[in-house]
């Protein structure tokens, strides 16, 4: 990609001053140039040289207009869920024989529009295909004013950035495809310009400069011959996929100790919170898991602690529609209590609280957290 040195178009729709003050043109004649060809005829009459016989003709070339948007970045491109101003990057070339202008614009088309929001363009100054916090402070654009002709060499393609928000509801493989559309328009005022149209097929050439649309067509959302291009960027969410399933198992009652063991009031129950992440999911980081207890129970730290980072075992009783009848057994572990696990005692009517920080949870992984209580 190589940054530009046109002029740019505004949401305010203010010119801007050109950088470069001398245009580059297309490979090819200038529209409006005119080409002339001169014949001399030469004879001569008895052996005697006579005045030579001269003509000429003289058209005007006529302004081609076509454009060329390409997606430059990874394809697709990957994003996490709640992402802010994820990034897709074009370059937008004028391969007309004439300075146009040109009116950029978006149009979702793949994905969920309520999990996408913000879609705005900004000029990429220095063509990395990463926004900068200076191309942000300069604004985002709607077009692009007097843009000098391709000469061939790619000096003035432009690159620019388009980004969006991702919605925190956007889930793991979730794809969005974004086209963007750069449509030609008259140069030579501030501001953009009138949309240029051609001649028809049917239109005979003039004497004078006609305009020809020779554009071809890359998405759906425009067509060939009229006046503009396009090109899709896509995101694909790469989002963790986190499920959590808590147990309980009684431990001992003051009855029967250890031997069949009832739910009565002093015996020790066992909770297990198991969190797993599920395969080809994103890695999931600052993993907290908050329980908030019963009131009928009483935590004591110094009867067991809060065990973290520990294994589960997963018995599937329930059914993917519903996993509450799922049991966690988990085991190994570190007790964390006063470190990376807490026991808060609830005040003012808020239940006492069990919080702790997991490790890391990639693709496939589960990792527990488990402690006891005793039912008053």
């Amino acid at each position: 990609m190589k940054p530009t040195t046109q002029l740019l178009g505004a949401v305010s729709a203010v010119a801007l001053i050109a950088m470069s003050s001398t245009p580059a043109w297309a490979v090819g004649t200038t529209a409006g140039d005119t080409i002339t060809n001169n014949v001399s005829v030469s004879f001569e009459v008895g052996g005697e040289t006579q005045n030579e016989v001269t003509d000429s003709d003289t058209f005007t070339v006529d302004r081609v207009i076509d454009v060329d948007v390409t997606f430059t970045g990874a394809s697709p491109v990957s994003v996490s869920p709640g992402q802010d101003q994820a990034a897709l990057a074009f370059d937008v070339t004028n391969l007309s024989n004439d300075i146009v202008d040109l009116d950029l614009s978006t149009v979702l088309t793949a994905g969920t529009g309520a999990n996408i929001d913000n879609i705005t363009i900004y000029l990429d100054a220095n063509g990395d295909g990463v926004l900068q916090q200076t191309e942000i402070d300069a604004g985002a654009i709607t077009f692009l004013d007097e843009v000098a002709a391709d000469d061939g060499t790619g000096a003035e393609t432009i690159a620019v950035i388009v980004v969006a928000d991702i919605s925190a509801d956007a889930a793991n493989d979730d794809v969005f495809d974004i086209v963007l559309v750069a449509d030609a328009h008259e140069a030579g005022a501030a501001g953009l310009g009138a949309e240029i149209f051609g001649l028809a097929d049917t239109d005979a050439n003039t004497a004078g400069e006609d305009t020809v649309l020779a554009d071809g067509t890359s998405t759906a959302e425009e067509a060939a011959n009229e006046g503009d291009d396009s090109a899709t960027g896509q995101f694909e969410v790469a989002g963790a996929v986190v499920s959590v399933v808590k147990s309980s198992r009684i431990v001992s009652d003051p009855v029967n100790g250890t031997t069949n063991p009832k739910a009565i009031p002093g015996a020790v129950i066992e909770y297990c919170i198991a969190v797993t992440n599920a395969a080809d999911a994103a890695t999931a980081t600052a993993v907290t898991v908050s329980d908030d207890l019963p009131a009928d129970v009483t935590f004591t730290a110094s009867d067991f602690g809060i065990f973290v980072d520990g294994a589960a075992t997963i018995d599937d009783n329930g059914t993917a529609a519903d996993p509450s009848d799922d049991i966690a057994t988990c085991s190994g572990g570190t007790d964390e209590e006063g470190g990376d696990a807490t026991f808060t005692a609830g005040t003012g009517g808020d239940p006492d609280e069990i919080s702790a920080d997991l490790s890391d949870l990639p693709a496939s992984t589960t990792r527990s957290v488990y402690f006891q209580v005793t039912i008053d």
